[in-house]
């Protein structure tokens, strides 16, 4: 299949272009970054999704809005309105099967940063109304929100003791995920799936279902 992905030069996009290169799909990647990926399966847009001109790519079948950035100034403008424009431009056609967000467990709970959070909250809803758009073409649009992912975005906590510590104490699972499982979760979404739509998957090793009863 042909699958576009948004900021594929490291991270969770990375993980998944590689995915789906693994599985025999054709992928064209859109990054502001230069390419990280070496394959015959792999073509390299550098572009911001926001301001830059898209690259002209007809009948994708499965589109994965990923690029993103966190308390830059621009999150509302590079995580909404860049997926946005990304998904309007290349989803709005007969040949789509699949439309995946990458939102983020803020959006469900408000934490991290104020623009960060509502630009993720956004996403979310904008998810659900391509969901109902992208129906007639018998595809699925859904979401992901990860909570912490073990990606260089994060050194500055992981590599910090103390406030690791803090953090594996918000979660049921001590643990973060790593891009590999998230870009297992984005294949089953987008490629496996065929009835679930609509609907955001919350994978953060528990962090939200976290209470302690106090008596």
């Amino acid at each position: 299949m042909k699958v576009i992905i948004t900021g594929t030069s490291k991270g969770i996009g990375r993980a998944i272009a590689l995915r789906f290169i693994a599985a025999g799909h054709d992928v064209l990647g859109i990054d502001v970054c230069a390419a990280s990926i070496e394959s015959a399966r792999y073509t390299h847009f550098v572009c911001d999704v926001f301001s830059g001109e898209l690259p002209e790519i007809t009948g994708a079948e499965i589109v994965v809005n990923n690029a993103g950035v966190q308390d830059s100034g621009r999150d509302i403008e590079v995580n909404l309105k860049g997926a946005i424009r990304v998904t309007e431009k290349y989803a709005m056609q007969d040949a789509i099967k699949s439309v995946l967000f990458i939102a983020s467990a803020s959006a469900h709970n408000g934490s991290e940063f104020p623009e960060y959070a509502a630009s993720k909250g956004g996403m979310i809803s904008y998810m659900k109304n391509v969901a109902l758009r992208v129906a007639k073409y018998g595809a699925t649009s859904n979401s992901l929100s990860p909570g912490g992912v073990v990606t260089a975005l994060n050194d500055r906590v992981m590599n910090d003791p103390e406030m690791w510590e803090k953090i594996m104490e918000e979660t049921l699972l001590p643990k973060w995920a790593t891009v590999g499982e998230i870009a297992e979760w984005a294949y089953f979404v987008t490629v496996i799936n065929k009835s679930m739509t609509a609907q955001d998957i919350l994978i953060d090793n528990g962090e939200i279902a976290k209470a302690n009863f106090i008596w």
